[in-house]
């Protein structure tokens, strides 16, 4: 099956088995990277400079940027999966994921231009939280677009890509929001990418479609229910799942004051820039290991050796951090963090895909496993701040980065059913 394959319910219901073709696969990944567009140019820049500039009198903008990015974070964990089970549901002439990506970027959009109106705390959480809400929406689509229709065999390589396509778009809007000319204009670039950066796969690219008799009758119980999967019944899930958020939870912690570090510890005369820097280093990096590591792990057809020493690499990048305190190091450390997740990235996502439980909730359960993603978000502020204010500072923090991603990645291990 090609890119614009059949659209019929046994292709949207069936394991997929024919293989995707590179134009698909290039249209998705670029869907993708818009919306980490979305995320990023924020998260990596503007936020933190629009927290220093909105923090009222006695406030830290550690503090601000912490409750800002720990409550959208929050919203994507509700939204992630809900959307994802919609999408499950949904029945259209355009099928059940496209409807939601189209809805999902023009949301994310709109929200970014109002997020750059903001003129005080509460503004500025209000428009994060509804930048989060519709970008999950639609990342929920395009995730939930993989299992739909990619072969176990050709995942990792669609991973990979998608992967790259992911630290594209974290430089893009790391770029776009520092270029741009101001807080104000960073958000408009990156809204007006995010919706352009779209239109190849929504335009080209038919989704496959579910009939009316193809979904079961809506009872709000066992809806709800279906949110909760148990890891007792699907142990390699809980376990894949646990490995996923403590890698990301070391990640968040690392990232999440990076300007503050530069500007703060390193004494950077333009941390912005320092960020972009280590962003464009990291991404040189991870672009080098994110498509052949997926194409590695497709080859050998293994996951968890790929995995577990991803995270090890990972480990050893965020350690350096708290012990070679200089812009040197700073650079190592985002190579090496690139190498490391590179390999994560594209690899951990194909694991997440071949323990799915069942195909008729692909986008529901990947909206779980995305919780992941998203839950590392609200706490790694809150366990980032009080470590910073209180409790040894810098150093300390990127320690306990480095002893949780080291967690997630040995506990990979504990998985039986993927080699």
């Amino acid at each position: 099956m090609t890119g614009a394959g059949a659209a019929g319910t046994p292709g949207a219901l069936a394991e997929p088995a024919g293989r995707v073709g590179r134009g698909w696969t290039a249209a998705l990944a670029l869907a993708n990277g818009a919306v980490w567009v979305g995320w990023y140019g924020p998260l990596q820049v503007l936020l933190a400079l629009q927290a220093a500039e909105l923090a009222p009198p006695g406030t830290s903008k550690e503090s601000v940027l912490a409750w800002v990015t720990g409550l959208g974070a929050a919203v994507s964990l509700v939204a992630n999966p809900l959307f994802g089970a919609l999408s499950d549901r949904t029945v259209s002439r355009f099928g059940r994921r496209t409807p939601w990506i189209v809805a999902g970027v023009l949301g994310g959009a709109g929200a970014l231009c109002l997020l750059a109106a903001a003129r005080s705390v509460g503004a500025m959480a209000a428009g994060w939280c509804l930048v989060q809400l519709a970008l999950n929406a639609a990342f929920a689509a395009v995730t939930a677009a993989v299992p739909d229709r990619v072969p176990h065999l050709q995942r990792g390589t669609v991973g990979g890509w998608l992967g790259a396509a992911q630290i594209l778009g974290v430089l893009a809007g790391t770029g776009l929001a520092s270029a741009a000319g101001g807080i104000a204009a960073g958000y408009a670039a990156c809204a007006a990418f995010t919706v352009l950066a779209t239109l190849p796969y929504v335009l080209r690219y038919r989704d496959l479609r579910i009939g009316p008799g193809d979904r079961p009758p809506f009872a709000r119980r066992s809806f709800l229910a279906g949110f909760w999967i148990s890891p007792r019944r699907h142990p390699d899930l809980g376990w894949a799942w646990l490995t996923r958020f403590l890698v990301n939870l070391g990640n968040a912690i690392a990232l999440l004051y990076l300007l503050y570090y530069l500007r703060d510890v390193l004494h950077r005369p333009r941390p912005e820039d320092g960020v972009l820097v280590l962003t464009a280093v990291n991404g040189v990096t991870l672009l080098a290991t994110v498509v052949v590591g997926g194409i590695w792990s497709d080859r050998t057809g293994r996951r968890k050796p790929f995995v577990l020493w991803a995270g090890v690499i990972m480990t050893v990048a965020t350690a350096l951090l708290a012990v070679l305190q200089t812009w040197s190091g700073a650079l190592a450390a985002a190579a090496l963090l690139g190498v490391g997740f590179g390999v994560f990235t594209s690899v951990d996502f194909a694991l997440m895909t071949d323990v799915l439980p069942a195909a008729a909730h692909r986008g529901r359960d990947l909206g779980v496993v995305n919780i992941a993603n998203s839950l590392p978000q609200v706490a790694a502020p809150a366990l980032a701040a009080p470590i910073v204010t209180y409790l040894g500072g810098y150093r300390v923090l990127y320690l306990v980065a480095a002893g949780v991603g080291l967690a997630g990645a040995l506990l990979v291990r504990q998985i039986r059913g993927v080699e």
